[in-house]
């Protein structure tokens, strides 16, 4: 089937496809870091403002989903996806959409020129109420989510991709906590780096399935680079530079005691590392670690936020 010249039919171009095509479980990232980035200006007592939080969210997932949706555009022009016999789904192997015929790739670039186009007004919006540095966060972001998947940059296919998302969650944890505070500082920062890593580590695992139908088609991710053995070793010290940074930094008396709640997701990483060293030769059965290191992932920056929270409803 010719995926990039079917014609558009409106029976199937409805919000539920549009849905489905931003991939809304991956998503959930984007509000995990909003929520830490809130929670950590709350704590230092700059105040809440719900409407500010909830727009900062809204652009970001916004953001999120634009860049997956270019992903899933990219990889279908690339044939990585096409070829992807030893994908995972959810985790892995993009949505699958454009393979199964149910959106055409042109379809799947209109929707990312449309989210795109939205996150424009949102921001300067966004920036009005907050100030400048918003710009800067914006344009940054909007940087990578292009030059993640799109030529002529591709990081993704020069194992420059999880330097890109961990570039990219750390400005969005830094950026909620801006809108809030009205200036960056220190401690969101130093958290940011923690969720950062981790978000780098989900990448890195979730392209071991992948890696080699993306080395057939020339995408040289660092699970491709480094191989099963190199990916787990780089993965294992993401997570555990991951918590062991959180641990230091409270030492150093940067963030706040109840920052250690972030420690919680320490027994998932662990579980997941184990399971991606056995398994790391037989990918079709690392479903638990694909799942434990979104859990993790998840859970730390939520133990994050909930200590930061728990400290500023306490002032």
């Amino acid at each position: 089937m010719d995926t990039k010249n079917t014609p558009h039919r409106s029976d199937r171009w409805q919000p539920g496809l549009w849905w489905r095509m931003t991939r809304p479980a991956f998503l959930l990232l984007t509000v995990v870091g909003c929520a830490l980035g809130t929670a950590t200006a709350a704590a230092c007592g700059c105040g809440f403002d719900p409407v500010l939080a909830l727009g900062a969210t809204l652009l970001a997932v916004l953001a999120h989903a634009a860049g997956n949706v270019l992903n899933d555009l990219h990889d279908a022009r690339n044939g990585a996806d096409a070829g992807n016999a030893g994908g995972i789904y959810p985790f892995t192997g993009g949505s699958r959409l454009i393979q199964n015929g149910a959106v055409s790739e042109r379809e799947t670039a209109d929707l990312a020129k449309a989210l795109l186009l939205v996150l424009v007004p949102g921001g300067l919006l966004l920036a009005v109420k907050t100030g400048g540095g918003v710009i800067g966060l914006g344009l940054a972001g909007l940087l990578l989510v292009w030059a993640y998947s799109a030529p002529p940059l591709k990081l993704m296919s020069r194992g420059l991709g999880e330097l890109a998302v961990a570039l990219a969650w750390f400005l969005v944890v830094v950026g909620a906590d801006y809108v809030q505070r009205r200036q960056f500082f220190v401690i969101p920062a130093s958290v940011a780096l923690n969720f950062a890593a981790m978000v780098a580590a989900l990448l890195l695992i979730n392209g071991v399935p992948d890696a080699p139908a993306d080395a057939r088609v020339g995408k040289r991710t660092l699970a491709v680079q480094l191989g099963p053995t190199g990916a787990w070793a780089l993965y294992t010290a993401l997570t555990l530079g991951a918590h062991g940074w959180l641990v230091v930094s409270v030492w150093l008396l940067v963030p706040p005691m109840e920052a250690l709640w972030g420690l919680v997701s320490l027994p998932l990483s662990l579980f997941a590392a184990g399971g991606l060293f056995r398994h790391r030769y037989q990918t079709g059965q690392l479903r638990p670690a694909l799942a434990a290191t979104v859990a993790a992932t998840l859970l730390h920056g939520l133990g994050l936020a909930a200590g930061f929270a728990w400290m500023g409803w306490q002032r």
